[in-house]
This record gives C-alpha cells, structure tokens and sequence, in this order.
C-alpha cells in the first residue's frame, strides 16, 4: 500500500476550500505529528510495564488519527497492535500469550515508527512545495 492514501488526504486538503496557505489541513498534520510522536513515546512505555490493555488503547488511537489523514502503513501497523494488546493474532485468527503479544508488538515498533517517518518526509515535503511550513508542538 501507499505510504498516504490520496483519496483520504485531498479530502482533508478540501477543507482548505481557496486558502493558499492551506491553514486547516497544515494544522491537522502539525497535531498528527505531535500525537505521534507522543503516542509512540507512550507505547514504549507500556511495552517495557508490559501493558497490554494500554498498547491496545494506544494503538486504537494512533490508527484513526493516522486513518483520517491517509496515513495509511501506520494505520494498518497501529491495528495490529491494538489486537495484538488485546491478544489476537487477526491474521492467523489464533489467540496470542501476553509473551506473545508483547513480542509481536516489541517488533512492530520499529516498523511503524519507520512507516511514520517515511509518512512524515512525505507530508512535509508537500506542504513544503506549497510554501507552507507545518507547525509541530504547538499543543504544547
């Protein structure tokens, strides 16, 4: 799959409707930055107290906010460790250990963060094409 799914990112760059500065969607992906890279500061957390219940939660999260953007890979990763937390494998459709689980998503981690870094590059290069600069932690 794409790293951004267009169909689901020109409709939030709709929202712009004329403005050139393209004020909303800049500001939606600068908050999707943040929460990223909270969330999965978070995540590494959780993993090392071995929650499972929170790296579902977690995950849960990330996956809509990276689905409302077309952030498609990090998406698709995200959900797999919200079930992963709450012990099933959908793929497999078998039933994971907490061992297993904790597994599973310990190796995830290193491919969605690179799936969010290569997802990051792309959005910010776009914007930057527009003359646009996304602002990151401003919710701060």
């Amino acid at each position: 799959s794409a790293t951004i799914d267009m169909e689901q990112f020109n409709q939030i760059l709709d929202l712009d409707g004329e403005d050139p500065e393209c004020e909303f969607s800049a500001s939606m992906v600068g908050a999707y930055f943040d929460q990223a890279t909270n969330t999965f500061k978070e995540m590494e957390e959780a993993l090392t107290a071995k929650n499972l219940a929170k790296l579902s939660e977690l995950g849960h999260f990330l996956k809509g906010s990276s689905a409302q953007l077309g952030v498609s890979r990090v998406q698709v990763s995200c959900e797999k460790i919200q079930h992963y937390g709450q012990l099933k494998d959908q793929e497999k459709n078998i039933d994971l250990t907490d061992d297993e689980a904790l597994d599973k998503i310990g190796a995830l981690m290193d491919t969605v963060k690179f799936e969010y870094d290569t997802a990051e590059e792309w959005l910010k290069d776009y914007f930057k094409q527009k003359g646009v600069v996304v602002l990151v932690g401003e919710a701060d």
